[in-house]
């Protein structure tokens, strides 16, 4: 997969743009550490944290999220 523009990227089939996307974000994940994220981004996340430990029955599946959007 050489010269990936975006003009290029259209030309591949559906499975190599797959593979592409996978290839991207497992590159991604090996640099995770390097990522950083806000002092409020991290408040958020703690705070989700504590909502799902207090309430871990209480949310709903991917499925039942795109069904209440998809309706």
């Amino acid at each position: 997969m050489e010269n990936l523009l975006p003009h290029n990227i259209l030309q591949l089939s559906i499975a190599e743009r797959i593979q592409l996307v996978q290839d991207i974000w497992d590159s991604i994940t090996i640099d995770a550490d390097d990522v950083n994220i806000s002092h409020a981004q991290k408040q958020e996340l703690e705070r989700r944290l504590k909502l799902y430990d207090q309430n871990p029955h209480q949310v709903s599946t991917w499925e039942e999220v795109k069904q209440k959007f998809n309706s």
